[in-house]
């Protein structure tokens, strides 16, 4: 380090890279944040991209950015605002400069800043000239000039050599957080092993980049140190990751075959890509020609005895809404995941929103209960998807897991588990007949009838989506044996809720204010109570995995707190839910229908206002 340089310490720093949607903005904080959690540093990221494939170069709409968080404490969201934006032309500044601290640093390319550039991004002067960024940092790189002037004799195309300037931008924020380069030319060279000379190419550039921010004495190092954190092999891992492995273990656990029919679709398809990459482990993955097919072979291969899943998006729930209580009727173990985007209809893609919750409640025809979770951070997304195959084994029925574009792309450090830790998996499954089993024999306790497999000569049973008789599982058109079954699968569903966790309030056991919120926007709440806490406000929080059904103790919990606010990323999903499901308590809303993650300063505000009347 050089001596002459500035250098101070911070506890966590927030960085945004934004560019165009061809600039590998998402690669660079990627491999900022796997470098930061090398490291030891606690890390929370944020992709942020559009959902054109590509937006005519240069403009706002084809901005694409990556937000990474990290730090020595405890990081539980990617940050509101950054300390430092590095923004690669114009429309990414413009576009950005809204999630920048006031004083924060600005990296740009000042190549970029042409005319034609300004004018595509709506300018009419130029920002870097005119004033309007007195209140921040300006470090003006010539990242493209000085990309190409250091492959100029690498022997690549100009198209190439272009494509690794992210990485001169990468360079440069290595070096202002003493991130060790090292960790990155070890991805270049498993990347490109078949192409060395791509990979000298990134490493040439990447350390361009570093050399030339040691050569600028404006620009000051920051040390963040690496973090207290339980000992343990640590990996950092999305949401999507995460989900995926969950469902390997859940299968090596119950010592079941995994399956997954699915079709692809934004932001669910990367679950798929990761299970087909571990046939090695079991896994069974069948790319299907659209939603409805992609369900369908999962409830067949359910039928004879597999841990069946398929995956999704919003519009792919609606599709799979009919085959869903195919399932329900027939008593077989399935696992949906829908990883919820805006909408409605294709929406927003790429944006997240919580909108999906009544569709999984109650989106079929006729009484059809399923029970329904939620995930609510990247790495819990692995004990998320463990347990809804779980509930889904041991009781006999489909259970939809819902994650959202928010945790699904963004990452965390995960703890690796071994699959000898995690809880038991107790299936109802019959593979050969012995005493007095029949294929529609329940369990006293939790209503699961028999998994009977198919093949067994005196154990056949018919199977199909008319009603079945509660006793032989033949069809029935009794109107008396037609409302016993509706009861008995909800009653199913109900005594679940013996099997779930009771809900956890943090900080204020009672008081003033609970704040209730259900999967992704745990991160967000739960950084705001906690500093309310610290101010001496008296509030808690309760973040709701389980939905259908609600943990026994709800309405316990609720009974201690003078008022409740629900926070959701919808128009009120959930706190209507809970009106007509617990009608004795009065809630407050705070909604937020933007394709964002809520943000800690406005949920401060919200919940700061509600305080000062009481």
């Amino acid at each position: 380090m050089n001596k002459n340089t500035i250098v101070k310490e911070l506890k966590k720093v927030t960085i945004r890279f934004t560019g165009d949607s061809g600039d590998g903005m998402q690669l660079a904080g990627m491999l900022f944040s796997d470098a930061s959690a090398l490291y030891g540093n606690n890390i929370s990221t944020f992709p942020d991209f559009p959902s054109e494939i590509r937006a005519p170069q240069g403009t706002v709409s084809g901005v694409s950015g990556f937000q990474v968080h990290f730090g020595h404490s405890k990081i539980d969201t990617p940050g509101d605002h950054a300390d430092v934006l590095v923004a690669m032309n114009p429309a990414a500044l413009k576009i950005s400069l809204q999630w920048l601290k006031k004083g924060g640093t600005i990296i740009v390319d000042i190549d970029s800043f042409t005319e034609k550039d300004l004018a595509k991004a709506g300018y009419l002067t130029n920002p870097l000239e005119d004033g309007s960024l007195s209140d921040y940092q300006i470090i003006v790189a010539p990242i493209t000039s000085q990309t190409h002037e250091i492959l100029k004799d690498s022997g690549l195309d100009n198209k190439s050599i272009h494509k690794t300037k992210n990485m001169f931008a990468l360079g440069i924020t290595y070096y202002m957080f003493d991130r060790p380069i090292e960790i990155t030319e070890v991805y270049f060279e498993k990347k490109f092993k078949e192409k060395a000379g791509f990979a000298a190419a990134n490493k040439k550039v990447l350390r361009g980049g570093y050399n030339f921010a040691g050569n600028v004495h404006a620009i000051e190092r920051v040390i963040v140190p690496p973090a207290d954190i339980e000992k343990g092999f640590y990996r950092t891992v999305n949401g999507n990751q995460a989900t995926a492995w969950g469902l390997l273990a859940a299968a090596e656990k119950a010592q079941l075959q995994l399956f997954l029919g699915s079709y692809p679709i934004t932001p669910a398809s990367d679950i798929l890509q990761e299970l087909a990459k571990h046939k090695a482990l079991g896994a069974h993955v069948v790319q299907c020609e659209d939603e409805i097919a992609g369900i369908c072979t999962s409830i067949g291969a359910s039928f004879v005895g597999n841990l069946a899943v398929t995956s999704t998006s919003g519009p792919g729930l609606s599709l799979k809404s009919e085959a869903i209580g195919l399932a329900v009727m027939m008593e077989l173990p399935l696992v949906i995941v829908n990883v919820q985007r805006g909408g409605p209809s294709t929406g927003l893609p790429t944006k997240t929103e919580q909108s999906d919750l009544m569709q999984a409640l109650y989106g079929r025809n006729g009484d059809c209960p399923c029970i329904v979770m939620a995930g609510l951070t990247s790495a819990g997304c692995f004990e998320s998807a463990y347990m809804a195959a779980k509930l889904a084994l041991e009781h006999m029925t489909p259970v939809i897991l819902l994650t959202d574009g928010y945790i699904a792309n963004g990452s965390q450090p995960w703890k690796i588990k071994k699959v000898s830790e995690l809880p038991e998996i107790r299936t109802k499954r019959v593979a050969k007949k012995t005493g007095n089993h029949t294929p529609f024999m329940r369990a006293e306790d939790s209503l699961a009838r028999n998994w009977v497999i198919p093949g067994q000569k005196d154990m056949m049973y018919r199977i199909g989506g008319l009603e079945k008789d509660y006793v032989t599982g033949a069809a029935s058109h009794d109107p008396k044996n037609h409302e016993k079954m509706v009861k008995t699968r909800d009653e199913k569903v109900k005594r679940v809720v013996n099997s779930i966790p009771d809900i956890e309030v943090v900080g204020e056991q009672s008081g003033d204010l609970l704040v209730v919120g259900w999967g992704s926007t745990y991160g967000h709440l739960l950084s705001v109570v906690r500093k309310m806490q610290g101010e001496g406000y008296n509030v808690g929080l309760a973040q709701f995995a389980y939905i259908n059904p609600l943990p026994k103790n709800t309405a316990e919990v609720f009974s201690r707190f003078k008022k409740i606010i629900v926070c959701e990323l919808n128009l009120g999903q959930f706190v209507n839910y809970l009106r007509f499901t617990l009608q004795q308590f009065q809630y407050l809303q705070y909604n937020k229908i933007q394709g964002l993650p809520f943000t800690q300063e406005e949920l401060k505000k919200e919940f700061s206002n509600i305080l000062d009347t009481i």
